[in-house]
């Protein structure tokens, strides 16, 4: 019996540990006190749990095409705010504010606000909110 017992700790924490160690700190990877706008193009919207991510070619000044990914929200939290696998697709035009990456050459960004500029969906914006 009392095997058992600390077989099942050893697995309870094992699998605790697991998965703390699995999650990371936004402050370690992302700068949270600043935030930029990138426009572009999205390329791949991956809608999936912990964190979905959106792919977004921005075109600089000289034309020159850089991707950025955007870490978002998980699947479920963003589903329980109306957005869905449907939401964005390859190809839609949007504007994206977000918290840059301690590694400016990672290209990453944590999302703070996001619109589609063909119909003007937003998310993460407060109701009179207007950015330009």
């Amino acid at each position: 019996m009392n095997k058992r017992i600390l077989f099942s700790l050893a697995a309870f924490g094992f699998i605790v540990s697991t998965n703390a160690w699995a999650h990371h700190s936004f402050p370690a990877t992302y700068m949270v006190s600043e935030e930029i706008e990138i426009e572009g193009t999205l390329v791949a919207f991956m809608f999936r749990n912990p964190h979905a991510f959106v792919h977004v070619n921005v075109k600089d000044e000289n034309g020159e095409v850089t991707r950025y990914a955007v870490e978002w929200g998980g699947a479920s939290a963003l589903g329980r705010q109306g957005v869905t696998r449907a939401t964005f697709k390859a190809g839609d035009a949007v504007r994206i504010w977000g918290n840059p990456g301690r590694n400016p050459e990672d290209h990453r960004l944590r999302m703070q606000r996001i619109e589609r500029t063909a119909d003007g969906y937003r998310w993460g914006f407060k109701e009179d909110e207007v950015f330009d």
